[in-house]
């Protein structure tokens, strides 16, 4: 049975349908700026998890400086940016700069979230912090301590201190009645199966919002090399997760990603224009999945050498995006497998092909809004 809380999250589908105004824009032709950008502010990170996608994403560093964020954060506002999310290709919370992009972005009406190993979190930062985020989600792919570890390449000491750090982001978010949504998030290789149900468990104990459980994303040439036939042998074990939601704590499944066995129904990409991604060394590519040197062609501009504004409405910036969603590209062939923009490419698609009609939704929008 679905709680009441599985209503308010859309944890595995697009909220592109309530930005009616900005597709319609898109489709008649008009240069827009994206809904939400999923960025971060370095390319570091002090965490070896054996899923991670950074690793196949390596182009050349530059330091994203206060200036930077400034200058980016404030073309975000005058350009119509709804949304940013501090997740991408790096440990945002390593930088000299993460408190202030949170706070300075949500000053400037943008909402601000944030996705972390949640080990860099101190007390007094997450006082400052949470005020000013629509979510807070830890990447937390296991329940026990000593498989914490070997999945996400630490001592098993940070399995317990990122713990006591969840319980003081509920702690914090009670005393100040916060709205902040606090999740955590296993990216499931088939292998680790045995961590799922643990999860669910440790969710149910120090009360997050939500535990959320996604595939892994591989690359086109399978480099990570997720066997994606084996997630359709786990179904009683995810479904078993779930049973553990009650009224105020969700545990959800990704099962269309799951399901799709890395597989693509549609083969260009529009998705792009809506929801882009930004390297933690300030690369700004249609998504992560194409940060990498070797896709330079694809690359559009850098935010610590070039205005974001300028960028976005930048000829070399347009030319991409409509190659993109030309019959020159092909999803199925040419990408990693079910990316962040797969959900709303699925939307997208059927809008182009006319097997939905672009009609406002009805009833209370959902959480997270902004965050496509």
């Amino acid at each position: 049975m679905p709680t009441q809380n599985e209503d308010k999250f859309i944890l595995d589908a697009t909220k592109l349908a309530w930005h009616q105004d900005r597709i319609e824009h898109w489709r008649k032709g008009n240069r827009i700026a994206p809904i939400t950008i999923d960025m971060a502010l370095t390319r570091a990170c002090n965490y070896g998890c054996h899923f991670c996608y950074a690793r196949l994403q390596e182009n050349d560093r530059f330091d994203i400086t206060r200036e930077h964020i400034d200058n980016f954060l404030e073309d975000c506002q005058e350009l119509g940016v709804k949304a940013i999310s501090l997740v991408s290709d790096g440990e945002s919370t390593l930088s000299p700069h993460f408190e202030h992009t949170i706070i300075r972005g949500s000053q400037l009406g943008i909402s601000m979230a944030v996705a972390s190993h949640g080990y860099n979190f101190k007390y007094d930062m997450l006082e400052r912090i949470l005020p000013h985020l629509t979510y807070l989600r830890l990447n937390f792919s296991a329940g026990e301590p000593k498989r914490y570890a070997e999945i996400m390449g630490v001592k098993e000491k940070h399995f317990h201190r990122v713990v006591d750090n969840v319980k003081d982001m509920v702690e914090i978010k009670k005393r100040l009645g916060l709205d902040v949504t606090i999740g955590l998030q296993m990216v499931l290789m088939p292998e680790d199966a045995d961590q799922v149900v643990p999860l669910a468990k440790l969710g149910k104990q120090i009360r997050p919002d939500y535990v959320v459980v996604k595939h892994t994303s591989d690359s086109e040439d399978g480099q990570l090399g997720v066997d994606y036939s084996k997630y359709a042998e786990l179904n009683h074990i995810l479904e078993e997760a779930e049973s553990y939601s009650d009224d105020e704590y969700q545990v959800s499944v990704k099962w269309s990603k799951i399901n799709a066995e890395g597989k693509r129904s549609y083969q260009c990409c529009y998705g792009a224009a809506f929801q882009l991604q930004i390297s933690g060394s300030g690369l700004v590519a249609p998504c992560g999945m194409l940060f990498n040197e070797k896709y330079k062609r694809f690359h559009v501009g850098n935010i610590t050498t070039q205005r974001f504004k300028d960028i976005v409405l930048g000829d070399k910036y347009w030319e991409v995006m409509k190659h993109l969603g030309s019959m020159n590209f092909d999803a199925q062939t040419m990408c990693g497998s079910l990316c962040l923009q797969h959900k709303p490419n699925e939307y997208l698609d059927k809008i182009v092909k006319g097997q939905v009609q672009l009609e406002k939704p009805t009833g209370q929008p959902p959480a997270h809004l902004n965050f496509i």
